[in-house]
C-alpha cells in the first residue's frame, strides 16, 4: 500500500544482515531520517501551525504522562480524509486530518493519540524484529515493513512486501500489540486528564458509519467488536479520577473549523 514499506524494510533488513540481535534504541533512532524522507514522499502534511500545534500540545501531554521515555517524540498531521494515525520509529507520531475530524471531542481525538504513543512507548517496532527474529523467520524486512506502520495497514504492507504465507500471524502478533496499545492509552489518558471513555466512544462512532467496510484506523486490529468491549471493560476496571477531560471548550470544533477551510473538506 505505501511506497515506504519496501525502502524501509530494506534498511531494516541490513540491520538483520549485519548481525543485529535485537533492534536497540540507536537502531530505531537511525532509521528516524529515512522514515520521515519516506513519508513525506508518501503524503502531504497539513502544515498549519495552529491545527498542528493542537494535536502536538495534546500529544505531548500524553507523553509526559507516559514516564522518561528514550526517544523524543514529534506530532505531524497528514492532509487526508482518511481515518488513520500511525506511529513511525523513534517517536514519530502521524493523525490524519480525517481522524481529526471524525472525532466528537477531545476524548476520542486524545484516545487516538495515546493508542500510538503506546506502540512507541511499548517498543512494538522492536519487539516485531526480535520476535521475528528469534522464530528464524527470513522475511524480517516484510514484517518489519508491516511493523513500522502499527497502524491499519500492516496487512497489507506484509501483501505488498510478498509474505503472503506469513499474513496470519503477522496480524496475530498485530492484534496483540494493538490491545497493549489500548490498555496502555487507558492508564494515561486519566493521568493526562483525558476521559479514557473517549476511546470505546470513539470505535462506536467508526462501527456505526463504517457498515460493512471496516475503517481503514481498524484494519488488521482487532475486531472492532471486540475492541470495544475490551476497553469498556479495561475501563470500568479503573478507579477514574473526577472531572476528566471530555471537551476542551470549543477548541476541538475550531480546529475542524480550521481543517476543513483548509483542506475544502465539506461538513460531515
Amino acid at each position: 500500500m505505501y511506497r515506504s514499506c519496501s525502502s524501509l524494510a530494506a534498511l531494516l533488513l541490513t540491520l538483520a544482515l549485519a548481525g543485529c540481535a535485537t533492534l536497540s534504541v540507536s537502531d530505531e533512532q537511525a532509521l528516524e531520517e529515512d522514515f520521515q524522507r519516506e513519508v513525506a514522499r508518501e503524503f502531504r502534511f497539513l502544515r498549519d501551525r495552529v491545527v498542528v500545534d493542537y494535536v502536538d500540545d495534546i500529544g505531548r501531554q500524553i507523553v509526559r504522562a507516559s514516564g522518561p521515555q528514550p526517544f523524543a517524540f514529534s506530532f505531524e498531521v497528514i492532509d487526508d480524509n482518511a481515518i488513520n494515525a500511525f506511529a513511525g520509529p523513534a517517536g514519530h507520531i502521524y493523525v490524519n486530518t480525517g481522524t481529526i475530524l471524525k472525532a466528537r471531542n477531545v476524548s476520542e481525538l486524545a484516545g487516538v493519540i495515546a493508542h500510538e504513543v503506546g506502540h512507541v512507548a511499548r517498543r512494538h517496532l522492536a519487539e516485531n524484529y526480535n520476535k521475528r527474529r528469534a522464530a528464524g523467520i527470513g522475511h524480517q524486512a516484510m514484517v518489519l515493513g508491516a511493523g513500522i506502520l502499527a497502524g491499519g495497514n500492516a496487512a497489507g504492507a506484509a501483501d505488498l512486501l510478498g509474505g503472503l504465507g506469513l499474513t496470519s500471524m503477522l496480524n496475530s502478533f498485530t492484534r496483540e500489540g494493538e490491545r497493549e496499545a489500548d490498555d496502555f492509552a487507558i492508564v494515561v489518558m486519566p493521568r493526562a486528564g483525558y476521559d479514557p471513555r473517549g476511546m470505546p466512544s470513539f470505535f462506536e462512532t467508526l462501527i456505526r458509519e463504517g457498515g460493512p467496510s471496516v475503517p481503514e484506523f481498524l484494519s488488521s486490529h482487532p475486531a472492532p467488536e471486540d475492541r470495544l468491549a475490551d476497553t469498556r471493560a479495561a475501563i470500568a476496571r479503573e478507579h477514574l479520577p473526577a472531572n476528566l477531560r471530555v471537551d476542551d471548550g470549543g477548541r476541538l470544533e475550531i480546529i475542524q473549523r480550521r481543517i476543513r477551510l483548509l483542506t475544502g473538506v465539506g461538513s460531515r
